[in-house]
């Protein structure tokens, strides 16, 4: 009977050694799409960055063609 035991000692031994050999290889999966995930939302903030940048120029620039374009009408209201 002892032997029977042992056996199904052993059993759960090996199943829970199998069991944490899947963990630790889901660990290190998940590890790998954290990384991966961190380096996109670097990217992405640093596309973000870009943007905010090239719209504040974009703003700047349409504030000056408004600029002349008014400087323009205020001419040919003075010569009509």
């Amino acid at each position: 009977m002892s032997f029977e035991v042992f056996e199904k000692l052993e059993a759960k031994v090996q199943q829970a050694i199998d069991t944490i050999t899947l963990l630790q290889m889901e660990i290190e999966e998940l590890k790998e799409k954290n990384n991966q995930l961190n380096q996109e939302v670097q990217q992405a903030a640093s596309n973000r960055e870009g943007l905010l940048r090239e719209n504040e120029q974009l703003k700047h620039e349409q504030e000056a063609w408004q600029e002349r374009l008014r400087a323009l009408l205020g001419k040919m209201n003075e010569v009509n």
